[in-house]
């Protein structure tokens, strides 16, 4: 039996901070996640995932309007971005927007 992922996405959350926060209330409510699929990877380093979980609203190049939305089997579809310093990864879906419209971390 594959184990499949699940991840605790919020929408509109303005930093890294603030994603903790609504994790860690999804995860004493008992919340399961949601099922997905990554589909790109982008590697950071340290100062820039720093300046980019600061700001999860600006626009970034990496991210385009197509990532997002779901696959046929109904899981988010989402960009893995992994901080090359600490291997901290987070998980990003744009929903038709240039910037991180839902964000996640990822376990």
């Amino acid at each position: 039996m594959t184990i499949r992922p699940r991840a605790l996405f919020g929408r509109k959350l303005n930093d890294l901070e603030e994603l903790r926060e609504a994790t860690a209330r999804a995860k004493q409510t008992g919340q399961r996640g949601s099922l997905y699929e990554v589909t790109k990877v982008v590697s950071l380093e340290g100062e820039d995932f720093k300046a980019f979980a600061e700001d999860f609203f600006n626009e970034q190049p990496w991210i385009d309007k197509t990532d997002g939305g779901s696959n046929e089997n109904g899981e988010i579809r989402c960009i893995r971005v992994i901080n090359t310093e600490t291997g901290e990864r987070l998980l990003i879906s744009s929903e038709g927007y240039d910037y991180c419209r839902y964000t996640a971390l990822e376990e």
